[in-house]
């Protein structure tokens, strides 16, 4: 018998992302087609604004294309001003919750635009990040929705000291985004088997081994390498996702396996780019599914 998972997509593999002058940005109806033509069901939200905000001009426009909303990303400054964040977690989380949605993926933003700088934090504004972090957990339950931290490359939780120290001092559980723990100088995997009840969510992305090091030492920028081909398609970079997923599968996880590839697009990128990648990391997945055992 053939395991089955759940697979669904997100619009950063297009190129839709949040941070200001990122690249080219397609529009939506191409990208919810070509999701629908790769023969992906669900996706996560996409950057603020991208898609409608109106739950039910949102659920209607996905369903035109087959999908449902897996839920979305949703960075936030939890270090200062705690009533802010939750303020603008309370809307995301109504938002997902209206639209039949299941997780709040949260991420500790640091406050500036991109993610190329990153200020030290004092004890206390990690502490009221942590605490920050609990109530955006407590407002997302009350909609019926999970919430994860999403460990990821510019924001306060990147590097592996400050992801185990988050596990040390939260209860929330994880988005395992196999990118950018790797970038930050996380083994994925041994993340998963050490801590396989704190994975609540995985973004799958591949990683060429030789820039995602050149980031994490300083040289390069994190909006330079993915310029330069930081991700590749699963199975084409230095990430053992096979591995990954037979682990956490055999482990019991049941939550979403999300292709989610940090994609800029230039102005001279192939327009089917997003959609050839996305297409052969889903084959790439399907095989490895295949292997799992039933």
């Amino acid at each position: 018998m053939t395991a089955k998972i759940r697979i669904a997509a997100a619009p950063i593999s297009w190129g839709v992302c949040e941070v200001p002058g990122w690249g080219r940005v397609l529009d939506a109806p191409t990208v919810l087609g070509e999701m629908a033509e790769v023969g992906v069901t669900a996706t996560e939200l996409g950057p603020p604004g991208y898609l409608p905000r109106d739950p039910a001009e949102l659920s209607q426009l996905l369903s035109g294309y087959g999908l449902e909303l897996v839920g979305g990303f949703l960075a936030v400054v939890l270090h200062e001003n705690p009533e802010a964040a939750v303020a603008e977690a309370e809307v995301s989380a109504a938002l997902f919750a209206a639209c039949g949605a299941e997780v709040l993926v949260l991420a500790a933003a640091t406050g500036l635009d991109g993610y190329d700088d990153r200020p030290a934090l004092t004890a206390d504004e990690w502490a009221t990040l942590v605490a920050t972090a609990g109530r955006v957990r407590d407002v997302a339950t009350r909609r019926g929705l999970k919430t994860v931290l999403h460990p990821h490359v510019g924001t306060h939780v990147e590097t592996r000291p400050e992801v185990e120290r988050f596990l040390a001092d939260s209860d929330l559980d994880l988005c395992l985004d196999t990118g950018h723990l790797l970038i930050g100088g996380t083994d994925p995997v041994e993340l998963a088997r050490r801590h396989p009840g704190r994975i609540g969510h995985l973004h799958l992305k591949d990683v060429r081994g030789e820039l995602a090091g050149a980031v994490r030492r300083g040289e390069l920028s994190y909006t330079a390498a993915v310029g330069k081909g930081l991700y590749v398609p699963l199975g084409e970079g230095d990430v053992d996702t096979e591995t990954m997923v037979r682990f956490v599968h055999e482990a019991g996880y049941t939550g979403w396996y999300v292709l989610e590839q940090d994609t800029a697009l230039g102005e001279r990128s192939p327009l089917d780019l997003p959609k050839r990648d996305v297409a052969a990391s889903l084959a790439c997945l399907e095989g490895i599914v295949g292997r799992l055992p039933g």
